[in-house]
């Protein structure tokens, strides 16, 4: 099996640099593992990463897919699989770097995505009801799925209800290993991770979050759909709409994303492979990448 390195921990811990900077010490490239980073013009509010802090080093899976169209996590597992095997072929490190652990395992294990077709009359249906309610609709039907799944997360919860009405249950997905892989987690004490969420929001709002908003609607991104895309996307929307002020919007989209990175932390603790730092543990984390390059199988 050929290595592969993941780097993975909550939104704000520093994942982005420190897969640039392994990138730049083994010889490696890296892949975003972001629901979001995929689209193109989703920059500031996604915080994407830049040219200049990409440091030269290749990275995949951004702006792949437009956002007026969904980018399933099935979309995700086939381009990823194609990235990792071109990175391979140069020999060199496929670095998965990002904080949606639900795309990471879907790669990194090869897990089956069931294959069910979009039912439009049943979706237009569901997306009226709130979040909440298509949680409790879905534990009614496959109460099993319904204890791993982001129960905040509308588009994934209407897609689980689609499967489940047509399968009766969302299947199990089986965990196949198909890689040798060394996982890291970063993380900060919740203190020191609550600032620096808050720090990167005022950052990116003087960056020009709210203007990139308005020019993706211009570009024919609905307020619908903007909403649909999640966090940053969600509240700029309402903003712009004159739902909320500014300063409700910004105090009610910290403390989304504050949950958000508890959700994350929640779902990667699952994984007893991950060796979590911070990420001022440099030393720690390139001894420990290090006697996973050189390891022999």
């Amino acid at each position: 099996m050929k290595k592969v390195l993941i780097i993975v921990g909550p939104t704000a811990s520093g994942k982005s640099d420190l897969a640039v900077e392994l990138a730049r010490q083994f010889n490696g490239e890296v892949i975003s593992a972001d629901s979001r980073q995929v689209y193109t013009g989703l920059d500031i509010g996604s915080g994407k990463i830049t040219k200049r802090e990409m440091k030269g080093v290749t990275h995949h899976l951004l702006d792949v897919a437009s956002p007026k169209r969904v980018f399933s996590v099935a979309d995700f597992k086939r381009l990823g699989s194609k990235a990792i095997a071109d990175i391979h072929k140069r020999e060199k490190l496929p670095i998965i770097a990002g904080g949606t652990g639900f795309y990471i395992d879907a790669l990194v294990y090869n897990q089956s995505i069931p294959k069910v077709l979009e039912n439009k009359v049943l979706r237009k249906e569901l997306d009226t009801k709130t979040a909440p309610e298509l949680f409790e609709e879905l534990t009614k039907l496959d109460p099993e799925r319904a204890q791993d799944i982001d129960q905040h997360n509308k588009v994934r919860l209407i897609r689980a209800i689609e499967i489940a009405t047509a399968l009766g249950s969302v299947p199990k997905t089986t965990k196949e290993i198909q890689f040798d892989t060394e996982w890291i987690g970063v993380t900060w004490p919740d203190t020191i991770l609550k600032e620096r969420i808050h720090i990167r929001l005022i950052a990116r709002m003087k960056k020009g979050m709210v203007a990139e908003a308005t020019r993706l609607h211009a570009e024919g991104i609905s307020w619908k759909r903007m909403e649909r895309l999640g966090l940053e996307y969600r509240y700029l929307a309402l903003l712009l709409q004159k739902k909320m002020s500014k300063d409700e919007m910004l105090a009610e989209l910290e403390t989304k994303i504050r949950q958000y990175a508890k959700r994350q932390k929640t779902w990667f603790k699952r994984n007893k492979n991950i060796h979590w730092f911070t990420p001022t543990e440099t030393e720690k984390i390139q001894k420990l990448v290090a006697r996973f390059v050189q390891q022999k199988l």
